[in-house]
């Protein structure tokens, strides 16, 4: 399967995130950056027991529990973002990808679709929406296979699925 890709905080922020000055939030994605995740993290939930409701911080705080391979905790995590800011993109693209390593295609499918509803420009999210659906076009070939191995049409259609899962 192609890698659907995280929207970090430093590459692709809406405006309400980026308009910040030095704080906390900063100083945890530097250390994030320097590979020191468990610090990252002290960091900025020590900075979010200040300001709870930072939408930078919390993000933040999803890619860090992202990074450490906590997924349920870094889906509750963006899972509330959506609740609390449903108008930003970047976490619930977070969110369909974590989704997805899961196999939890249709749910990635869902959000990635209120993604792009939400900024329609966001590339990131079309990019990752397609995978998912190739993803989802993969299943559903092999599938026919499976029920009809003499399905010529949807066993090429599953190599050509498998061939873009590939790269």
């Amino acid at each position: 399967m192609p890698l659907l890709r995280l929207a970090l905080l430093v590459v692709a922020v809406a405006a309400p995130l980026a308009n910040a000055r030095a704080d906390g939030v900063d100083d945890a994605r530097a250390l994030l950056r320097q590979g020191q995740a468990t610090a990252a993290l002290t960091r900025v939930d020590a900075y979010l027991k200040d300001h709870p409701k930072d939408a930078r911080g919390r993000f933040l705080r999803g890619v860090i529990l992202t990074e450490q391979k906590k997924p349920d905790e870094a889906i509750a995590v963006f899972r509330a973002l959506n609740e609390d800011m449903p108008e930003l993109p970047e976490p619930y693209n977070n969110l369909a990808v974590l989704y997805a390593a899961k196999g939890r295609y249709d749910d990635a499918r869902r959000v990635l679709e209120t993604a792009v509803l939400a900024h329609p420009g966001y590339a990131l999210a079309h990019e990752n929406l397609g995978d998912v659906y190739v993803q989802l076009a993969a299943r559903a070939y092999a599938e026919a296979v499976k029920l009809d191995p003499k399905a010529s049409s949807a066993r090429e259609k599953l190599k050509m699925a498998e061939q873009l899962l590939a790269r």
